[in-house]
């Protein structure tokens, strides 16, 4: 089932949206200045000899997923600038209905609440556009920030995976988290991970900073 592309996905300042052939300067920028940051947790390929495809590369592979509904790739924009990218695929259809999802930010903006708001609005569109069952995540062990994030989002820890993913030149051990769609009550527009997610943060004990 083919997705509407392209796709943009707001909340207040935070706006979800295809990469663009102009966003190179910008989007090579932040992964150079985020390089070290980024370098424990990003997926590696196993194959020494492999090179990250040219940029206008990404951006016709992205849109290409887009378009036949196998996979998302958006880059968050907070307040106007490029802030960091938010992933779901592979997007599998029928009997499975389920996506795989991945994240990053810029440091200088990490725990702001800015990932799990965007992880939300993803989360969202997957479930209520999308008609898919279940989103997975997998959080290497030692990522505290981004074990946060599944547990802001009430992903259910389903244990540790071995040698799951390649990442910054080794087989990685990650836990894998996930959630269906019938585990999240939903609005009048079938939404319902963002909304509950700032409902507990606004509730007495929130913390709403991020929000």
């Amino acid at each position: 089932m083919p997705s509407t592309w392209p796709i943009e996905l707001r909340d207040r300042e935070i706006e979800l949206r295809p990469l663009r052939r102009t966003d190179r300067r910008a989007f090579e920028r932040l992964r150079a200045d985020n390089r070290a940051w980024l370098a424990p947790w990003d997926a590696t390929d196993p194959d020494p000899d492999a090179r990250r495809p040219p940029f206008a590369q990404m951006v016709r592979w992205a849109a290409e997923a887009g378009r036949r509904g196998t996979g998302l790739s958006l880059v968050i924009v907070v307040d106007g600038r490029l802030a960091g990218q938010v992933t779901a695929g592979p997007i599998l259809h029928g009997a499975q209905s389920s996506a795989t999802l991945g994240y990053w930010i810029d440091r200088r903006l990490a725990g702001r609440g800015i990932v799990p708001r965007a992880v939300a609005l993803l989360i969202d569109h997957c479930f209520a556009d999308l008609g898919l069952h279940r989103i997975e995540v997998g959080i290497r062990p030692e990522n505290t920030a981004s074990l946060r994030v599944a547990e802001k989002l009430h992903l259910r820890d389903e244990g540790l995976r071995r040698a799951l993913i390649h990442v910054d030149g080794a087989w990685r051990d990650h836990r894998g988290f996930a959630l269906t769609a019938d585990e999240v009550a939903t609005d009048a527009t079938g939404r319902g991970v963002l909304a509950r997610l700032i409902r507990e943060a606004e509730a007495p004990g929130g913390d709403a900073r991020g929000l």
